[in-house]
């Protein structure tokens, strides 16, 4: 009795440890799952805002009417219309001669209501397109008028900052404030030399560095006589 009973709990011993491992894989596996779950909605939800951005796109330029098309193929693919032909097939002469005198007026009759709604329904169409794109392109006019140029963001940087800076450092700040530009160090090197040679802008170095500062008031003044005395000429 006593080998039998030392047998027993050995099975539920390892009956018991099975089940916990088993019960820790379970609850890994459901972890994992979630996380997976959790990253294929987020993408679902950035798919479907870039379906949604790109359907008003198209929308705007006019051009809705190819997803439409592709969307109709399939469901004319689906019609059962070619399973009833082929189960009058096995019928007598004379009733498939009369299936096809009968089905002959109804085949007439489609594309004639097929015309009169094509010939009606693309009229508010094309009417609804060109004030869409010209409502599209009226907003990205005065969208790109309202935005700054790079050489105003620059002079407004310098003209906020009490220390001098380098190309890199304006590059940065430019970039950390508008990250929608992709503003690069070389065309901000090029834009400062541009204001310096014009006087609209100071450039020092301090070692083998260059830093440019904003010109002050009396450094403004003769450029601004120049360009009356240009203007008077």
């Amino acid at each position: 009795m006593s080998q039998s009973t030392t047998a027993a709990t050995g099975l539920s011993s390892q009956y018991a440890a099975q089940v916990t491992s088993d019960l820790e894989r379970n609850v890994k596996e459901q972890e994992r799952i979630s996380t997976d779950i959790a990253a294929l909605q987020q993408e679902l939800a950035s798919l479907q805002s870039d379906h949604s951005v790109l359907v008003n796109v198209q929308q705007a330029l006019g051009i809705t009417s190819a997803p439409v098309q592709s969307a109709a193929t399939p469901e004319a693919t689906t019609v059962p219309a070619p399973r009833e032909k082929t189960s009058a097939e096995p019928s007598t002469g004379k009733r498939a001669r009369a299936k096809k005198t009968t089905d002959a007026p109804a085949t007439d009759k489609k594309p004639a209501a097929q015309k009169t709604a094509s010939k009606a329904a693309p009229k508010p169409a094309a009417k609804a397109a060109p004030k869409a794109a010209a409502k599209s392109a009226g907003k990205a006019e005065t969208a790109k008028a309202a935005l700054p140029t790079l050489v105003e963001l620059i002079r407004r940087h310098l003209s906020e900052q009490n220390e001098p800076r380098s190309a890199a450092e304006v590059t940065t700040a430019l970039d950390q404030a508008h990250p929608e530009r992709g503003i690069k160090t070389t065309v901000v090197r090029t834009t400062l030399e541009n204001l310096v040679a014009r006087t609209q802008a100071h450039r020092s170095k301090q070692g083998s560095s260059v830093y440019y500062t904003a010109p002050t008031q009396q450094d403004t003044a003769p450029t601004a006589d120049a360009a009356q005395a240009e203007e008077s000429k």
